[in-house]
């Protein structure tokens, strides 16, 4: 498997939930923009999941690494580390596609930093 795959597969395995509907794929890529009351998008959610990792990895945005690292600790659990940083993140490309500006990185980071420190 690529590197991509493999990280994908970490996360997958943490998501029960997502299971079923992912292991037929056909069934899953038709799926896919439909989104049900009440329930999560498995591809959102999940790539969610390796965008966190990856800027994680490269520490791009500057200080999400740290930021992400705190949260973890505070958490005691990467997983629920990633889904708070996912609402900064969510937050974030919401605020620059309502503003029509590129993503502040900053203020993501900062946001999961205040995740992290309780503020």
């Amino acid at each position: 498997m690529e590197a991509i795959e493999t990280i994908a597969s970490l996360w997958i395995d943490e998501h029960p939930e997502y299971h079923a509907e992912l292991s037929d794929v056909d069934a899953a890529i038709a799926a896919m923009g439909q989104l049900e009351d009440g329930k999560s998008n498995a591809f959102l959610h999940l790539s969610m999941h390796l965008s966190i990792s990856e800027q994680c990895s490269i520490d791009q945005p500057r200080g999400i690494r740290q930021a992400v690292e705190l949260l973890t600790h505070r958490r005691d659990s990467l997983h629920e580390a990633h889904h708070a940083a996912m609402d900064c993140l969510g937050q974030m490309i919401w605020e620059s596609q309502r503003a029509g500006r590129p993503p502040d990185g900053e203020s993501y980071v900062a946001c999961v930093r205040r995740h992290a420190t309780g503020d």
